[in-house]
């Protein structure tokens, strides 16, 4: 499964900028970031900015994409003798899940601008969602050759997954009862890998 990289977030020269509007973002959320203060922090422009990114929200969703694929890319096991495709998907979605949800920057959106989420959630995919049905398909596909995973439709089988992974990532903390062992988050974590594990066997 090879990492994929996001050209617009991914740029070395644009890191910097990235790195400040996180910063930024942590502190005191979306709504209160402004340009101006990115661009302080990043010590550039405003201009400079303004060439790259037209509103703070497009720089932002930079922001997300390249701390998503992170998340993701890192979520992925290493191959090991004795493993397979389908066991280092599975593993690597649900730590993804896991990882994703504890994420400083995911954290803070959820808690201060929780509708920065809500048109890639009731209205259209963005760039960072792409980009995992990128990874998920270049999977799949390996999945498919050595026979570990169930054959179907490649793009179908990709959206499908990021479908039940983005719900657990979004919506785990409203079906969870942490003083119940049946019903705390490494128990609906369990659910998860069962489910994906059911969904992706021959």
């Amino acid at each position: 499964m090879t990492p994929i990289r996001h050209n617009g977030a991914d740029s070395s020269g644009n890191d910097h900028v990235l790195d400040a509007v996180r910063d930024c973002v942590l502190a005191v959320g979306v709504r209160r970031t402004t340009l101006a203060d990115v661009a302080r922090r990043a010590g550039v422009s405003r201009m400079t900015l303004y060439r790259r990114w037209p509103d703070l929200r497009t720089l932002v969703g930079d922001l997300m994409t390249r701390e998503w694929i992170d998340v993701a890319t890192r979520a992925i096991p290493e191959p090991a003798p004795g493993t397979d495709t389908r066991g280092r998907i599975v593993a690597g979605l649900v730590a993804g899940v896991k990882a994703f949800r504890a994420h400083p920057l995911f954290r803070k959106i959820v808690d201060v601008d929780p509708e920065l989420l809500l048109p890639y959630v009731l209205d259209r995919r963005g760039a960072s969602q792409e980009a995992l049905l990128e990874l998920l398909a270049g999977a799949l596909r390996e999945g498919h050759a050595d026979g570990s995973v169930r054959t179907a439709h490649l793009q179908r089988q990709a959206r499908g997954l990021l479908l039940i992974v983005q719900s657990f990532a979004l919506s785990l903390r409203t079906m969870t009862d942490e003083d119940d062992p049946d019903l705390d988050s490494a128990a609906l974590l369990g659910e998860l890998r069962t489910l994906l594990e059911r969904t992706l066997t021959p």
